[in-house]
């Protein structure tokens, strides 16, 4: 479940850029040190302890497996992550999330090398993955999507791939799903089910769950109807339609009003 793009659109959030975080995504505080064992892929390891993590702040590209053919990039960013380990020993420093565990049981948390650079954000610099925001776990955001911004800047890595540019909303099948950056016009915003929901062009909704509504500010509403906007997800097909879940701006950029 992986991929993402983008296009000539203004962020929905503005988000305050703090420099010291910016340029190296500094730890805000003594991480714990730990010994990595094993590198699954670009986003995903085994600690000595046998602990498995999931890195906060980004999606790699998947490295395949089941039956599924390895994405384009995705051994790249495997083996980015175990060279630069190799180099330290497979030493390491780590920050478990506010939130600690996903729902495979994974660690949730942010790791550095023990002279400080931050792997979430060497990857993102270096367009092997895309930014994730998933609350609450947005302590250092603002300093991955500077590094995001960075390498698309340069078009590095997935920023350079056709493979990951952004899909049409009104041309996608059902078979369209894992993680994708789309793109397409708001034919209609509307509440229910305890979330917003926002109707592109196509059979395609994005859900704001009413929990995390309180990241968007202002909330959607009416006046997105008409205008183009990138999501990015993981997209499911769901009662004959494909279905994004949302939980933090960041996840969107939407067309400025004209």
């Amino acid at each position: 479940m992986k991929a993402s793009r983008v296009g000539a659109f203004f962020v929905l959030a503005c988000f305050s850029q703090q420099p010291a975080l910016a340029a190296n995504c500094a730890p805000p505080e003594t991480p714990a040190a730990v010994t990595v064992s094993y590198v699954y892929d670009g986003d995903t390891l085994a600690l000595a302890d046998q602990r498995k993590v999931r890195l906060i702040g980004i999606n790699t590209p998947e490295a395949g497996g089941a039956g599924s053919p390895a994405e384009p990039l995705s051994i790249e960013a495997r083996n980015r992550v175990r060279q630069i380990l190799l180099g330290s020993g497979n030493q390491a420093r780590m920050l478990l999330g506010e939130e600690r565990t996903d729902h495979y049981g994974r660690s949730l948390a942010h790791l550095w090398t023990p002279d400080g650079q931050n792997l979430t954000a060497l990857l993102l610099r270096e367009g092997l993955g895309w930014a994730l925001a998933i609350p609450p776990n947005t302590r250092l955001l603002d300093c991955y999507l500077a590094a995001e911004r960075e390498a698309r800047a340069d078009s590095r890595g997935v920023w350079n791939r056709p493979a990951f540019a952004a899909r049409d909303s009104a041309r996608l099948s059902l078979r369209s799903t894992g993680f994708q950056r789309v793109h397409g016009r708001v034919i209609r915003v509307n509440r229910g089910g305890g979330a917003t929901w926002i109707n592109l062009e196509g059979r395609f909704a994005i859900r704001i769950p009413d929990k995390h509504l309180q990241w968007f500010t202002p909330a959607p509403d009416q006046t997105w109807v008409g205008r183009k906007l990138e999501v990015r997800g993981w997209v499911k097909q769901i009662k004959g339609e494909l279905r994004v879940s949302v939980q933090h701006p960041a996840s969107i950029t939407l067309q400025p009003l004209q």
